[in-house]
């Protein structure tokens, strides 16, 4: 386990988050109200270390905030009444009726601009839907996030939209394998090329790879894992394209919202 960097105050908790996959809790530290992941309620993955999550989700947010783009809400190492594990500042959505960054939809009602298009399929009932998302600079942000960081659950609910337009990630512990594991469903840009702000963001993780991103990784996640991950960044701007789905991993997680 890295070092606990928890600010300092008594984490109290408030209730339990029964719809998440492993143990998670919203807490207050102080005035603060933050989620909760104790590394004791990890459960076993086959592709995955085990206890490592927790390290997986930080190492994220260290990524998001080399990028300069505040994608993650701030995360941290620290103690609570279940032990070590993740702290995340809460961010509660104020832009969800307005502005849906993900939706399904009938599919004849399928909205053109403003909308990328992902998949069409069949809901409970028998009827065609399709699956959208936002086509939005702070959407295409957490993409680049997920392609370079091989997130494999970036479900809908991980979006979390805010009144203000700004779209926070969020439930990153299943990040860094060595093996393609993208799975998301903001798969809207395949084969777009990047902009400028973009190819920005991916030279500075290169270059703060070799300082202090570099040293903050190595202490969350194995060196196999950081190579995996200056190599994906390496690629991802060589190439300056958003990446189709690779590998034999099914490429929408499940559930996708």
């Amino acid at each position: 386990m890295t070092q606990t960097d928890q600010p300092a105050g008594q984490l109290e908790l408030v209730g339990r988050i029964t719809t998440a996959s492993n143990a998670t809790f919203l807490a207050r530290l102080d005035d603060v109200a933050v989620v909760y992941k104790p590394t004791a309620g990890e459960r076993r993955l086959w592709d995955f270390p085990d206890g490592t999550l927790a390290r997986r989700e930080v190492a994220t947010y260290e990524v998001s905030e080399a990028l300069g783009w505040r994608v993650v809400p701030r995360t941290w190492l620290g103690d609570g009444p279940f032990g070590p594990g993740m702290l995340q500042v809460w961010c509660e959505p104020t832009g969800y009726e307005s502005a849906p960054a993900v939706c399904l939809v009938p599919k004849e009602e399928t909205p053109g601009d403003g909308w990328c298009h992902v998949l069409d399929a069949y809901d409970q009932d028998g009827l065609p839907v399709s699956l959208l998302h936002e086509d939005s600079s702070p959407m295409r942000r957490m993409a680049v996030l997920d392609v370079v960081t091989n997130n494999a659950d970036r479900k809908g609910a991980h979006v979390l939209e805010m009144a203000d337009g700004h779209r926070y990630g969020v439930d990153h512990g299943l990040t860094f394998n060595t093996e393609p594991r993208l799975r998301t469903i903001l798969w809207g840009w395949v084969g777009e090329r990047l902009v400028p702000e973009e190819i920005d963001g991916l030279e500075r993780l290169l270059e703060r790879l070799d300082g202090d991103l570099g040293t903050r990784l190595a202490e969350l996640i194995a060196a196999d894992e950081v190579a995996a991950f200056a190599a994906r960044c390496e690629r991802l701007l060589r190439e300056r394209r958003f990446p189709p789905p690779e590998g034999d991993m099914p490429a929408i997680p499940w559930p996708p919202l």
